[in-house]
Order: structure tokens, then C-alpha cells, then sequence
């Protein structure tokens, strides 16, 4: 490519097939970048270039770094791998650099780069793209539930919805619940009239059975959760206190007893299954209660690297950054890392297994016999 060239194309702008930037210093977001353009029948990421298509010359030493940033994205992020083409194009000041992804051929036959839940973790990891931020397809303002969103920004804001010179879409868009006219996934979890007609997978199937297996004709109880996020963990933490036992521990015949597993650490498991599930997952959550366990099975395994061993220690990765911000206002949910640890505080006999291979995570809480309880 001649300097003229690449002047023209900065001239005319970003594009679906042309991106600027500044520098590259992530090897994940870059891989997930160049994985999306090979994926869409190619295109150049040109670095070394403002978002405004000014030029911001990169040396020899920024040159180097990239290569190796680039080698390294590809070869360890892109599966089955890319072949992206680097070209340095002189300009005052030094050079920008262009990296064009291109297709793989697989004899006669074109492949795409990765696999979909590898693509959505490369955007997720580098904080391209988040589950509860999508748009949802025939959706619009009309579809807010006005009073509940009114209750929700005078709680939030302390001010009156109505009181704001800034019409409905403006302030949900302000918000990050709608999108190209279109309310998000949080939009809708949290304020639509109807969600479960809308995004019918995102709800939680909860069965109680005899037991400790599941029985395919025989159970005590089951239930479909739908409704708004705040209405799902009501119901599907009235339908698991309703299977649990009590004990007396020291009180009256009369009294109510104490549950076999404390209600906060069912809330605080609860509201984490919801909040930080897998939004790209079309699938529900899912609660089995047996005589000898509880399970909350998440769909989408940890995040970002996290393991077990770090949610037990209190580190904390948001897969949904916008529905959790918004979460604390309707759920008991702080958003810092601190569930967990105050449900293993609580209950300690819980189990945690994350499963990529099913791509999911399961909590697991021992119910113990009656009379060690």
C-alpha cells in the first residue's frame, strides 16, 4: 500500500471493513478484532491512526511490540487459526501499521474462525461486548413497564422520572436500556411489561424430587420463574424455602424453627445465578432440589480466567456490568465480590463446579440430616 492510498482511506473514515487505532496493547482484544473481521469476509485494522482518522506515526520500537502482540493474539486466541497480513506504510513521523485478517481454506470450503461461545468470550474478556447490553430484536420504549421504571429512577436517583426535560428513550438511553431504539437485555430483565414474551429462555425452571436423582415422571413439585428479574427471585426463592425443613434448635414446639439452610445464603446464591449468568446462553436457570442437596445450575461457565478458588477468596469479574449496577437497587446484591463469601459465611457447606465443557456453573448446597443440621 502507498502513503497515498492509506491517506484516501483514512480520508473516508471507519468502516465494516476499515478500523483505526491509536495503538494496540491488548492481545485479547485484538484477537478478538481481527477474529470478527475474518469472520465477515475480511478487513484492516490500521494502527497508528486516531478515531478520526488522524495520524499518530508509530517508531520502530511500537512496530516491534505490535508484530509480537499480533503473532501472539492470533496463535493463542483464534481458533482454528487466522493468517493476518501485517504491512508498515510510511507517513511523516514514522509508519502505520496495516494488519488485514483473512479467511482459512479448509480444501474447498471456507471455516469460520471460532467457535460462537469462543468468539462471545474473546469479546466479553477484552470488555467488547457484554450479554446484557444486546439489543432485543421488535422491542422499543413502548414495551416499559412506566409505573415499575418510575418506582425504580426515584428510588435510584431520588428525583421524579417525570421531572426530567429529557423524553422516555432519552433517559432509558442514557441508562444503557436501549439501544438503536431497541431496549437491552437489562431493559427488558428489569422494566418490560411481559419478558418472558420476549426473551422466553430467560427464566428459571426449579423442580423439588424424592430423592437425591432426578426422575423423569416422578417429582413434589416444579415450576416455570418468568416475569421481571426481581419477580423471578422472589418466586424461585419462595419455591425453595418452601421444600426446606426446620429445626427447633432450642425453641418452643410452637415456634416456627430455624431453616436448615440460612435465608441469606440462598439469597445472596439467588441473586449471583441472575445476575452474572450467561446472557448469550439461550437457556434457563435451573434449581433441583434432592433430599440430600440443593442445586442452582448457571448457565455459562466462569468468566474471564476466574476460578473457583477465586470466587471463594472474593474476586469478582461482572460478565453483565449494566444489569449489575442496576441490580442493587432491586436485589439484595452489592456488586463487590462480598456474596459469596457472606454465603459461605452463612452456610458453609456449599460446593461450587464450574464446567466449560457444559458450559456451566453448578452451586452446590449439602443439606444435612436432621438431626446434625
Amino acid at each position: 500500500m502507498q502513503t497515498a492510498e492509506l491517506l484516501e482511506i483514512l480520508s473516508r473514515g471507519e468502516d465494516s471493513r476499515h478500523q483505526f487505532k491509536a495503538d494496540a496493547t491488548n492481545a485479547t482484544s485484538l484477537a478478538a478484532e481481527i477474529a470478527a473481521f475474518a469472520n465477515f469476509s475480511g478487513g484492516r485494522i490500521f494502527i497508528g491512526v486516531a478515531n478520526d482518522g488522524t495520524v499518530q506515526a508509530l517508531d520502530i520500537a511500537d512496530v516491534a511490540r505490535i508484530n509480537q502482540l499480533v503473532a501472539n493474539a492470533v496463535s493463542n486466541s483464534v481458533r482454528p487459526p487466522v493468517s493476518p497480513v501485517t504491512e508498515n506504510v510510511a507517513v511523516t513521523g514514522g509508519v502505520v501499521m496495516v494488519v488485514t485478517a483473512i479467511w482459512i481454506k479448509s480444501g474447498s470450503d471456507r471455516r469460520r474462525v471460532t467457535a460462537r461461545e469462543e468468539m462471545q468470550r474473546m469479546f466479553q474478556s477484552s470488555q467488547l461486548i457484554h450479554g446484557d447490553d444486546i439489543p432485543v430484536r421488535g422491542t422499543s420504549a413502548a414495551d416499559i413497564d412506566l409505573e415499575v421504571f418510575r418506582r425504580f429512577f426515584r428510588s435510584r436517583y431520588e428525583e421524579e422520572l417525570d421531572e426530567q426535560d429529557l423524553s422516555l428513550a432519552q433517559v432509558l438511553s442514557n441508562m444503557r436500556l436501549l439501544t438503536d431504539d431497541r431496549l437491552t437485555v437489562t431493559g427488558v430483565l428489569l422494566f418490560a411489561k411481559n419478558p418472558a414474551d420476549l426473551l422466553p429462555a430467560f427464566h428459571i425452571k426449579a423442580v423439588s424430587y424424592p430423592g437425591v436423582d432426578i426422575h423423569e415422571t416422578e417429582y413434589l413439585e416444579n415450576a416455570d420463574v418468568t416475569g421481571r428479574i426481581d419477580r423471578q427471585f422472589e418466586d424461585a426463592l419462595s419455591f425453595i424455602l418452601r421444600h426446606l425443613r426446620r429445626r427447633q434448635a432450642g425453641r418452643g414446639i410452637n415456634s416456627l424453627g430455624e431453616l436448615e439452610i440460612p435465608r441469606i445464603a440462598l439469597e445472596e446464591l439467588l441473586a449471583n445465578a441472575l445476575i452474572h449468568r450467561d446472557y448469550f446462553v439461550s437457556a434457563p436457570i435451573r434449581i433441583f432440589i434432592f433430599d440430600d442437596r440443593i442445586e442452582i445450575i448457571s448457565p455459562g461457565h466462569l468468566p474471564n480466567n476466574l476460578t473457583v478458588a477465586n470466587i471463594r477468596s472474593g474476586t469478582s469479574n461482572m460478565r453483565n456490568p449494566i444489569l449489575s449496577s442496576s441490580a442493587t437497587h432491586l436485589l439484595p446484591y452489592r456488586g463487590l465480590g462480598t456474596g459469596i463469601l457472606r454465603a459461605v459465611r452463612a452456610y458453609p457447606h456449599v460446593v461450587f463446579e464450574d464446567d466449560p465443557d457444559r458450559n456451566e456453573f453448578r452451586v452446590i448446597l449439602r443439606r444435612l440430616p436432621p438431626q446434625s443440621s
